[in-house]
């Protein structure tokens, strides 16, 4: 494999500077309000591919990402680093599957310290972060939005660290109760759970505006920690590459359903396709919030309303990563993303252009979910296979059925991307069982909460950063 391959990374909006991979991580967002990329992409052959059976996951890790840290650390820093990201989880394999139906697997993401796939990118990121600042002796204030995960595997990743203060903005009532507890009760220095009074993409929204203030940038030393960071990205690449090894690649193709809000999940399976990997479909799977199914029949990128659902996760309108694949398939051509980018931010929406529309359904397909077939799923699972699933992953396993109805002999996973402990009510309600939380958290209803409540509006959290971050110039 081609290490050290990767230097630089380029904005998707084409004004901001190319940086290193420690530059791209510790901006998050590029001061454009593009999302940086790697400007050149490493190639396995099948041979490095196949080598990946039996590797322990923190060390397939490693080597798969290494080529795009440039000169970042040595290799013996990254292995010391992911084998501490990774030595928390609670199941050896770390990415266990387990089969549901003939060729329909789920990926079970969720054995993570906050119950989700979003430990897999932040425990790694960190890791990174805080050893990148020590080197640099410097302090970041995160920011970030979640709609229920992100936030507490942020929260876990960062609370307490030397040099970060954590927020994160998540939309009042519109999480589940184990999710917002997750955020809400860490007892650690430097953390800060703010409930928004609007949807997910309010809170996307201010976090992207405060980025975009250049200033108070730079004042708090902002980072964020959402999918718009590459390295979030980068390290959710490596459990396609796991598992489609586990089921016979690179000698046999594999698909993918990705229950899909953010559009980074997905997008890290795009990326892992173009570095080699024999990926069939990738299957974007949405709930009643379809804008990606939408977009993808009709051409049009139009967000409208979000509709709360018992998959809160992917409550979302504004998917900031399909800027990434749009990027891609419109050849890298800046100028014309900054276009889209601009009439979305105008004019509430655009028409995706019809080469870079042609070239996405070529390797995506895309599902939607209703809240009945969602519950119907949840039932499924447990009556025919013994196996609970939480909402979101039903929305994927959804998606699965439908894709091996039209290809019953590729092998289809299902990302399961959630504990379903975390949605105890959805899963009782199909189910009959009412799912518990591991150990470690058992006792996280009995824990107190620590919480402020903002309005939504950027100055009003703008003015409770600046009150409260530490790292401040």
């Amino acid at each position: 494999m081609n290490a050290g391959l990767v230097v630089d990374y380029l904005s998707t909006r084409g004004q901001a500077p190319r940086q290193t991979f420690l530059g791209a991580m510790l901006a998050g967002l590029a001061r454009d309000g593009g999302l940086y990329t790697p400007d050149t992409f490493a190639s396995l052959t099948a041979a490095e591919i196949a080598a990946l059976a039996g590797v322990p996951y923190a060390a397939a890790a490693a080597r798969l990402m290494a080529p795009f840290l440039g000169e970042a650390w040595s290799e013996a820093e990254l292995n010391a680093m992911t084998a501490d990201a990774y030595g928390d989880f609670r199941h050896a394999a770390r990415a266990p599957l387990r089969q549901l139906d003939d060729n329909l697997f789920v990926l079970e993401l969720f054995h993570g310290p906050t119950l989700a796939f979003k430990d897999f990118a932040m425990q790694f990121l960190g890791r990174a972060m805080n050893r990148a600042l020590a080197e640099r002796d410097r302090h970041a204030t995160i920011l970030g939005a979640t709609s229920g995960d992100t936030g507490a595997a942020a929260i876990a990743a960062f609370g307490g660290a030397e040099r970060a203060d954590v927020f994160i903005l998540f939309p009042s009532g519109r999480v589940s109760e184990v999710q917002r507890r997750q955020m809400t009760t860490p007892d650690r220095p430097g953390v800060h759970a703010l409930a928004i009074d609007g949807s997910f993409d309010d809170c996307q929204d201010i976090v992207k505006s405060l980025f975009g203030d250049l200033a108070l940038r730079d004042q708090l030393s902002l980072s964020g920690v959402n999918s718009i960071n590459w390295a979030r990205i980068l390290a959710q690449i490596v459990y396609y590459f796991t598992s489609a090894v586990a089921l016979g690649g690179p000698h046999r193709p594999v698909s993918f359903a990705v229950p899909t809000g953010n559009f980074g999940d997905v997008l890290a399976g795009w990326y892992a396709k173009r570095m080699g990997l024999p990926v069939g479909r990738l299957i974007v799977a949405t709930n009643e919030n379809d804008i990606l199914a939408r977009a993808l029949a009709t051409g049009e990128y139009h967000p409208a309303g979000v509709r709360p659902t018992q998959s809160p996760s992917m409550d979302i309108q504004v998917s900031s990563n399909f800027e990434r694949l749009l990027f891609e398939r419109l050849g890298r051509d800046a100028e014309r993303v900054r276009a889209l980018m601009g009439a979305l931010k105008q004019s509430g929406g655009f028409t995706i252009p019809g080469d870079a529309l042609e070239a996405i359904r070529a390797e995506f397909d895309a599902s939607r979910g209703s809240e009945a077939e969602c519950e119907a799923e949840m039932t499924r699972a447990w009556r025919d296979s013994g196996v609970l699933i939480d909402p979101h992953t039903a929305i994927g396993v959804h998606a699965a059925r439908a894709a091996l109805r039209r290809d019953a002999k590729t092998p289809v996973v299902a990302l399961a991307t959630a504990h379903p402990a975390k949605f105890p009510e959805a899963v009782e309600k199909a189910t009959g069982v009412r799912p518990a939380l591991p150990p470690h958290l058992a006792d996280l209803m009995g824990r107190p909460e620590r919480v402020a409540h903002l309005p939504n509006d950027a100055r009003a959290v703008a003015d409770y950063l600046t009150a409260h971050a530490r790292a401040r110039h």
